[in-house]
């Protein structure tokens, strides 16, 4: 043997690449694009587009400067700029838009080390700084077909957690996604159509969806509220398909993300029942990001250990 590789496994190729994968959460994204467009304009492109241009310059621009091996064509920017879109109401002045773009991809994801390494979704916490700096524009909602002029309107769980009956929406409104909100967490059915596609292509697997969402549901039954209107409403489809079921953030065992469903559940309805925000979604996915290690240690295989008998 004239050369001999060591290397941890996987040792075998697949046809899927990390590109072949980014290519099938795009797709499953766009019934969701394509219904915020509808719902609030142009705009609404305008956005994302500007969202995804800025995270794909950065993460090559940062590569170029930091002579690192460029990864901005496996599409991986492509989809964190498309879910910080969809995080983002379609008033959001642009130059947000960038910041946060360039906070996801530079801050969160390359200081990292890059793709596969970062400990936190990109989008979700490019949507926290972002919620923090930005207060104002970003709790500013307006009414579809407004496009981007700031008519003040409450979202579903804004209005819920006000009383404000005349201003929650039907079931089916919700689920059409013709109400306020962020541009890609309105309408449920483009999202459920989403990940409906991911499981057939086996992207994810239904676990985590799955059970964040039932949690949810469960927790509010037990506390006594609607409980469709708490899983039509606010950013919790799109949260549990597209954010909590990424591949470096979430853990990778079938309990684990058992585990990671229930816990990003109950941390949910704790902030949208007894916090100061009608909405949890991103607060928990990102708390149990940082929790993903502990909870794959804990639910991971472990191996049979023989011996020969005496």
């Amino acid at each position: 043997m004239s050369k001999l590789i060591s290397s941890v496994s996987p040792h075998f190729y697949g046809k899927r690449t990390t590109q072949t994968i980014m290519l099938d959460v795009i797709i499953a994204l766009l019934p969701a694009a394509v219904a915020s467009v509808i719902i609030f304009g142009l705009r609404s492109l305008l956005v994302i587009a500007v969202c995804i241009g800025t995270c794909v310059l950065s993460e090559f621009l940062f590569q170029k400067l930091c002579k690192r091996e460029v990864t901005a064509m496996d599409l991986s920017a492509v989809v964190t700029g498309m879910l910080l879109a969809f995080n983002l109401p379609v008033s959001i002045p642009i130059w947000q838009a960038v910041l946060g773009s360039v906070t996801a991809i530079i801050v969160v994801k390359q200081l990292f080390g890059g793709i596969g390494q970062n400990f936190a979704n990109p989008a979700i916490t490019a949507r926290i700084i972002m919620m923090t700096a930005f207060s104002g524009s970003m709790t500013t909602w307006t009414m579809p077909g407004n496009g981007a002029d700031a008519v003040s309107s409450p979202t579903p769980l804004a209005a819920a957690a006000k009383g404000l009956k005349d201003a929650m929406p039907s079931y089916q409104t919700l689920f059409l996604g013709n109400h306020g909100g962020c541009l890609g967490e309105t309408c449920a059915l483009a999202i459920i159509l989403g990940g409906i596609y991911l499981v057939i292509r086996g992207v994810i697997t239904w676990h985590t969806p799955v059970v964040y969402v039932a949690t949810v549901a469960l927790m509010s039954f037990i506390c006594g509220k609607d409980v469709l209107y708490q899983v039509l409403s606010g950013g919790l489809l799109l949260g549990a398909v597209f954010m909590a079921t990424d591949y470096a953030t979430t853990p990778n065992t079938k309990w684990g993300k058992v585990v990671f469903g229930v816990g990003c559940g109950l941390i949910t309805i704790l902030i949208r029942f007894w916090g100061n925000l009608p909405e949890g979604v991103s607060f928990s996915i990102l708390i149990m990001n940082i929790l993903t290690p502990y909870i794959s240690k804990l639910t991971r295989s472990k191996p049979l250990v023989g011996g020969a008998k005496k």
